[in-house]
Protein backbone atom coordinates (compact mmCIF):
# COMPACT_ATOMS: atom_id res chain seq x y z
CA UNK A 1 0.00 0.00 0.00
CA UNK A 2 3.06 2.22 0.90
CA UNK A 3 4.39 1.61 -2.68
CA UNK A 4 7.48 0.25 -0.83
CA UNK A 5 10.27 -2.32 -1.58
CA UNK A 6 9.38 -5.27 0.55
CA UNK A 7 12.72 -5.06 1.85
CA UNK A 8 12.32 -1.24 2.89
CA UNK A 9 12.38 -2.26 7.20
CA UNK A 10 14.33 -5.62 6.79
CA UNK A 11 16.68 -5.83 9.72
CA UNK A 12 19.08 -7.27 7.45
CA UNK A 13 19.33 -4.20 5.89
CA UNK A 14 20.30 -2.28 9.04
CA UNK A 15 23.59 -2.39 8.59
CA UNK A 16 25.94 -0.95 5.92
CA UNK A 17 28.61 -3.00 4.11
CA UNK A 18 31.43 -0.52 5.00
CA UNK A 19 34.30 -1.83 7.65
CA UNK A 20 33.11 -1.19 10.48
CA UNK A 21 29.16 -1.88 9.73
CA UNK A 22 27.42 1.38 10.87
CA UNK A 23 23.59 1.61 11.40
CA UNK A 24 21.13 2.11 8.42
CA UNK A 25 18.11 3.43 9.05
CA UNK A 26 14.55 3.52 7.11
CA UNK A 27 14.36 7.26 5.36
CA UNK A 28 11.94 9.53 6.49
CA UNK A 29 10.36 9.12 3.09
CA UNK A 30 9.97 5.79 3.90
CA UNK A 31 8.46 5.89 7.39
CA UNK A 32 5.92 9.03 5.65
CA UNK A 33 4.98 6.48 3.32
CA UNK A 34 4.06 3.85 5.69
CA UNK A 35 2.66 6.19 8.22
CA UNK A 36 0.60 7.42 5.35
CA UNK A 37 -0.96 3.76 3.90
CA UNK A 38 -1.43 2.99 7.62
CA UNK A 39 -3.14 6.03 8.58
CA UNK A 40 -1.45 6.11 12.57
CA UNK A 41 0.56 8.88 13.84
CA UNK A 42 4.41 8.90 14.22
CA UNK A 43 3.78 8.60 18.46
CA UNK A 44 1.37 5.54 17.88
CA UNK A 45 4.05 4.15 15.18
CA UNK A 46 6.89 4.49 17.68
CA UNK A 47 5.06 2.70 20.52
CA UNK A 48 3.86 -0.24 18.42
CA UNK A 49 7.87 -0.14 17.23
CA UNK A 50 9.28 -0.02 20.72
CA UNK A 51 6.64 -3.34 21.29
CA UNK A 52 4.13 -1.41 23.42
CA UNK A 53 0.89 -0.15 22.40
CA UNK A 54 -1.23 3.52 23.74
CA UNK A 55 -4.32 1.31 23.92
CA UNK A 56 -4.71 -1.59 26.25
CA UNK A 57 -5.64 -5.23 25.40
CA UNK A 58 -8.70 -6.03 24.71
CA UNK A 59 -10.19 -9.55 25.78
CA UNK A 60 -10.36 -12.26 23.19
CA UNK A 61 -12.07 -16.15 23.28
CA UNK A 62 -12.99 -18.05 20.41
CA UNK A 63 -16.44 -17.89 18.45
CA UNK A 64 -16.94 -21.38 19.60
CA UNK A 65 -16.44 -21.18 23.66
CA UNK A 66 -18.74 -17.51 23.49
CA UNK A 67 -21.78 -20.06 24.21
CA UNK A 68 -20.25 -21.17 27.37
CA UNK A 69 -22.13 -19.96 30.73
CA UNK A 70 -20.02 -17.28 32.78
CA UNK A 71 -18.12 -15.15 30.15
CA UNK A 72 -20.49 -12.53 29.70
CA UNK A 73 -22.87 -10.31 31.48
CA UNK A 74 -26.51 -9.68 30.63
CA UNK A 75 -25.39 -6.41 28.46
CA UNK A 76 -22.98 -8.53 26.43
CA UNK A 77 -19.81 -7.22 28.19
CA UNK A 78 -16.72 -9.93 29.30
CA UNK A 79 -16.73 -11.47 32.47
CA UNK A 80 -14.86 -14.48 34.21
CA UNK A 81 -12.20 -16.71 33.09
CA UNK A 82 -10.83 -18.09 30.23
CA UNK A 83 -10.65 -15.00 28.25
CA UNK A 84 -6.94 -14.45 26.09
CA UNK A 85 -6.08 -10.62 25.05
CA UNK A 86 -4.95 -9.12 21.81
CA UNK A 87 -3.12 -5.88 21.62
CA UNK A 88 -5.39 -2.59 19.37
CA UNK A 89 -3.18 0.12 19.32
CA UNK A 90 -5.91 3.18 20.67
CA UNK A 91 -8.00 3.23 24.28
CA UNK A 92 -11.57 1.27 23.63
CA UNK A 93 -12.64 0.55 26.92
CA UNK A 94 -15.85 -2.15 26.26
CA UNK A 95 -14.57 -3.55 23.49
CA UNK A 96 -13.57 -7.17 23.28
CA UNK A 97 -12.62 -9.71 20.32
CA UNK A 98 -14.05 -13.03 19.21
CA UNK A 99 -11.46 -15.63 17.15
CA UNK A 100 -13.85 -17.25 14.68
CA UNK A 101 -13.61 -21.20 14.28
CA UNK A 102 -15.00 -23.06 11.24
CA UNK A 103 -16.09 -21.64 7.76
CA UNK A 104 -19.89 -21.12 8.73
CA UNK A 105 -19.63 -17.27 8.36
CA UNK A 106 -17.50 -17.88 4.46
CA UNK A 107 -17.11 -15.72 2.26
CA UNK A 108 -17.15 -12.74 5.23
CA UNK A 109 -15.10 -14.48 7.80
CA UNK A 110 -12.64 -16.97 7.76
CA UNK A 111 -11.28 -19.48 10.18
CA UNK A 112 -9.11 -17.33 12.40
CA UNK A 113 -10.33 -14.10 11.64
CA UNK A 114 -11.08 -11.77 14.64
CA UNK A 115 -13.93 -9.69 15.49
CA UNK A 116 -14.20 -7.08 17.45
CA UNK A 117 -17.48 -6.50 19.34
CA UNK A 118 -19.19 -3.43 20.83
CA UNK A 119 -21.57 -4.28 23.04
CA UNK A 120 -22.34 -0.49 23.78
CA UNK A 121 -23.57 0.07 20.11
CA UNK A 122 -27.12 -2.21 21.10
CA UNK A 123 -28.97 1.24 21.52
CA UNK A 124 -28.02 2.23 18.39
CA UNK A 125 -27.81 -0.63 15.77
CA UNK A 126 -29.34 -0.10 12.10
CA UNK A 127 -30.25 -2.10 9.30
CA UNK A 128 -27.05 -3.70 7.48
CA UNK A 129 -24.78 -3.55 10.89
CA UNK A 130 -23.09 -6.98 11.12
CA UNK A 131 -23.67 -7.46 14.68
CA UNK A 132 -22.94 -10.88 17.39
CA UNK A 133 -26.75 -12.15 18.87
CA UNK A 134 -26.30 -14.08 22.07
CA UNK A 135 -29.58 -16.20 23.23
CA UNK A 136 -30.87 -17.47 26.17
CA UNK A 137 -30.50 -21.02 24.75
CA UNK A 138 -27.01 -19.96 24.78
CA UNK A 139 -26.51 -19.86 21.25
CA UNK A 140 -24.13 -17.11 19.95
CA UNK A 141 -23.91 -16.13 16.58
CA UNK A 142 -22.94 -13.13 14.29
CA UNK A 143 -25.50 -11.98 11.70
CA UNK A 144 -26.28 -8.89 9.69
CA UNK A 145 -29.23 -6.88 11.26
CA UNK A 146 -32.04 -7.07 8.68
CA UNK A 147 -34.48 -5.67 10.55
CA UNK A 148 -35.57 -4.74 14.18
CA UNK A 149 -38.78 -4.27 15.76
CA UNK A 150 -40.50 -4.58 19.41
CA UNK A 151 -40.78 -8.26 19.12
CA UNK A 152 -38.11 -9.97 16.90
CA UNK A 153 -35.07 -9.31 15.32
CA UNK A 154 -34.61 -10.59 11.71
CA UNK A 155 -30.98 -11.96 10.56
CA UNK A 156 -29.65 -12.28 7.42
CA UNK A 157 -26.67 -14.96 7.67
CA UNK A 158 -23.24 -14.66 6.31
CA UNK A 159 -22.75 -17.21 4.84
CA UNK A 160 -25.70 -17.72 1.83
CA UNK A 161 -25.86 -21.56 3.08
CA UNK A 162 -27.04 -20.69 6.36
CA UNK A 163 -30.66 -20.22 6.96
CA UNK A 164 -31.60 -16.65 8.23
CA UNK A 165 -32.66 -15.91 11.50
CA UNK A 166 -36.12 -13.79 12.79
CA UNK A 167 -35.66 -14.49 16.75
CA UNK A 168 -38.21 -13.22 19.06
CA UNK A 169 -36.88 -10.39 21.72
CA UNK A 170 -37.47 -12.19 24.82
CA UNK A 171 -35.35 -15.16 23.66
CA UNK A 172 -32.17 -12.58 23.13
CA UNK A 173 -30.18 -11.71 25.93
CA UNK A 174 -27.98 -9.35 24.41
CA UNK A 175 -26.83 -7.82 20.92
CA UNK A 176 -23.96 -6.18 20.02
CA UNK A 177 -22.19 -4.40 16.91
CA UNK A 178 -19.16 -5.79 15.13
CA UNK A 179 -16.92 -2.64 14.56
CA UNK A 180 -14.04 -4.49 12.83
CA UNK A 181 -12.55 -7.83 11.75
CA UNK A 182 -8.67 -8.58 10.79
CA UNK A 183 -8.99 -9.66 7.27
Amino acid sequence: MAGLDPTSFNKSKRLSTEQPPRPRWPSTESLSKLLSATGIKFSEFALLAEGRSKGQGIPLIGMAQAGSDGLFDDLGYPLGQGWDEINFPEDHTGLYALEISGDSMLPLYRDGDRILVDPHAGSSLRRGDRVVVKTIEGEVMAKELVRETSLSVELRSLNPSFPNRTIERSQIIWIARIVWASQ
